[in-house]
């Protein structure tokens, strides 16, 4: 038998998120709407594709390991310098790199509880002691989080601002308030997957703030969530230190060319931010025409309290999958209560639109 460590022999064998593909397997059929992962179903940009269709021709190549073009790309667009961006597998491979930089066992990390699965999976593997605080409401409670951090002298604190699951949104000021009260040896990460559909009220943090990283993806607006290709913006020294765990090919080359194309057709970014916001109302008006609360979303998806508890909103997600809707749900109370549901196409709204009241009928009975 392979000498895992001890560490790995106390973890359980686990997928965080239980993909649609898995579902369709064990179901024998696929769905008819696929609302539940927050992909973007308006797709990349048309200069993406073109890109990465082209660059495909050159896939026999690794990807250039500094990621040149992109990171000088991004610097440009976020008025800062090539040193203050490490470019990654998405957020997620970005989180388990910076958890594996700087958490071993027993450091402790600070979230919300409720909050993205995928980073406790991290500190987890990494024999991190995860400390959780509730949402205040609706919200994410970034006092309560320094708080806690100051508690346990937590090496890590995780904010996602838009959130996820809840599609809430602090303002600047509050994240600005936050980042100023953070205690010196805490790293805020700030997870900004969704902030191009976000209100344009972003905090101003200086990037050699070195207790402070953000972390973007081109998966959400930018339609790429199949290519995996994110980015972090920070202090020079903490993204200079990526380079000691990363994977350096871990970018394909198609992915690189189809992201800096992205970048730069602002046009086709404000014709999904157009389509976004279009869809969060269409499915807000479905949402209170059949007795269920929609929350303000500053996402792709739109969050819907189903007026009930955990075990009603998982009857309503069992029984939108039963009708071949996929859909998805908070996992913790008491935001359990609610389902979570992807911004579609105007065929799979109105497939939604049609299959909620029988879901809702055989849910509530």
């Amino acid at each position: 038998m392979p000498r895992y460590t001890p560490l790995i022999q106390s973890l359980p064998s686990s997928v965080p998120f239980v993909g649609p593909e898995t579902q369709e397997r064990g179901r024998g059929r696929s769905f008819r709407a696929r609302l539940g992962a927050n992909e973007s179903v308006f797709g990349p940009s048309p200069a993406a594709i073109a890109a990465m269709a082209d660059a495909a021709t050159g896939a026999w190549m690794y990807g250039d390991p500094e990621n040149h073009d992109l990171r000088q790309a991004l610097a440009r667009h976020h008025g800062v310098a090539s040193e203050n961006i490490v470019v990654g597998e998405g957020i997620d491979g970005l989180l388990g790199l910076l958890v594996r930089l700087l958490i071993g066992p027993g450091d402790g990390v600070v979230t919300s509880d409720g909050a993205y699965p995928t980073f406790n999976f991290h500190v987890a593997g990494f024999g991190g002691t995860l400390h959780k605080v509730p949402y205040r409401g609706n919200h994410e409670d970034p006092e309560a989080l320094v708080a806690r951090a100051r508690e346990v002298d937590a090496k890590l604190i995780y904010i996602a601002n838009p959130d996820n699951p809840m599609g809430s949104f602090h303002p600047a000021a509050v994240i600005e308030r936050m980042v100023a009260g953070l205690p010196e040896s805490a790293l805020l990460i700030l997870d900004e997957a969704y902030v191009e559909l976000a209100p344009e009220d972003l905090p101003r943090i200086a990037v050699d703030d070195p207790r402070v990283i953000r972390m973007r993806t081109f998966s959400k607006a930018h339609g790429m969530a199949g290519a995996r290709i994110g980015y972090a913006v920070g202090e020079p020294s903490l993204i200079a230190a990526f380079d000691k765990v990363r994977n350096h090919f871990g970018v394909s080359r198609i992915a690189q060319a189809g992201a800096l194309a992205a970048l730069a057709d602002t046009a086709w970014l404000t014709h999904v931010r157009t389509q976004v916001q279009a869809g969060r109302e269409a499915l807000s008006a479905i949402a209170k025409a059949h007795g269920l609360d929609p929350l303000p979303s500053a996402t792709n998806f739109v969050t819907m309290d189903c007026g009930g508890d955990g075990d009603l909103a998982r009857k309503v997600v069992q029984e939108m999958v039963r009708r071949d809707i996929f859909v998805r749900m908070p996992f913790v109370a008491p935001h359990d209560r609610c389902i979570r549901v992807s911004v579609g196409s105007e065929q799979d709204i109105a497939l939604f639109a049609a299959a909620l009241p029988e879901a809702l009928a055989a849910a509530r009975t």
